[in-house]
């Protein structure tokens, strides 16, 4: 995929934002390493086109080295990586085709997000645009696994890595091999699969195959920031996917106590501290558990009788 041709400039990076230099790819970072609800940008000075990975928060603090961007690359689409699309009115802005209508418009994103109350839309909405400057992008076209875009000695690949949302895609950068790997942020939190088009199966999938793909830096958009041994890289990997089956023994545990309901289960929870709440916690919640009692469901490991009453399994 051609990137448009325009003249690339070449503006110094606002003095105020810790950066670090990989060949012709910048790595700007957002407050506390891009912790949510900041981020991480990646920008790329090509010698016909200057492109933007994702538009965090920090992206409004950058200055020319941001808004001189010709056009915008997403990794997946959320709130906090819109943050500046704002700023680059006139930037195509490139989506992968299952988080496209997350982009586009506000029902877009709120179907994704898994919202099905209009009240809490229009409150969730007005805190977006207050603290994410949102603002969609109804002009954003499609790409597809595999798209490439020429921007003059660089090129940026798109793997299609699901899991968080449907089109999460990892984005290389080459010949530098920096890999921007998105929200497989590797946190202690652990993967977030809990949107409407997120997938536990496919989570699973995106870690065994990311080590694959052929990077010298891999970049996060929250926490970690950069890594640049592969050691490293590798281990901090195995430890976030370790919390998949971490959460899959903490319910299996719950369920050891007592024969419990879904809502019981939320209840109890298993991402957040019992007692946490906030506007999207139940749900989310809610779908992470429904996932992993689907797996356990699957390899016999529990059982659910015709109340909806899930139990270990006695066989």
């Amino acid at each position: 995929m051609n990137a448009p041709q325009t003249a690339a400039r070449d503006p110094a990076p606002h003095a105020g934002v810790q950066h670090v230099e990989f060949g012709r790819v910048s790595v700007f970072f957002g407050a506390r390493s891009g912790k949510y609800p900041d981020g991480n940008q990646v920008l790329v000075r090509g010698t016909d086109t200057r492109a933007a990975m994702d538009t965090p928060i920090v992206s409004n603090f950058i200055g020319a080295a941001f808004d001189a961007s010709e056009l915008v690359v997403m990794g997946h689409v959320h709130e906090d990586h819109m943050a500046g699309l704002h700023r680059l009115p006139h930037a195509p802005v490139h989506v992968h085709h299952a988080d496209l209508p997350a982009a586009q418009s506000w029902p877009g994103l709120l179907a994704a997000m898994g919202v099905a109350d209009a009240a809490l839309g229009d409150e969730v909405l007005a805190r977006y645009r207050r603290d994410f400057y949102y603002a969609p992008r109804p002009d954003a076209q499609a790409y597809a696994d595999g798209a490439c875009w020429e921007l003059g000695g660089s090129r940026i690949r798109a793997f299609h890595m699901p899991g968080h949302t449907a089109g999460h895609t990892v984005l290389l950068v080459e010949p530098e091999g920096v890999a921007f790997i998105g929200d497989i942020d590797l946190s202690g939190f652990g993967p977030y699969y809990a949107d409407a088009g997120s997938s536990l199966r496919d989570f699973r999938a995106t870690l065994r195959r990311l080590p694959e793909l052929p990077a010298k830096v891999w970049v996060t958009s929250h926490h970690r920031g950069v890594y640049t041994e592969r050691e490293r890289f590798l281990r901090d990997l195995a430890a976030f996917a370790a919390k998949i089956d971490e959460r899959s023994a903490r319910l299996c545990a719950l369920l050891a106590e007592s024969p419990k309901t879904l809502a019981q289960l939320v209840a109890c929870r298993l991402l957040y501290p019992p007692g946490h709440q906030s506007w999207w916690v139940d749900a989310a919640e809610a779908r992470t558990i429904a996932q992993h009692l689907e797996e356990l469901l699957a390899a016999g490991q529990v059982q659910v009788d015709g109340e909806g009453v899930w139990r270990l399994s006695t066989s």
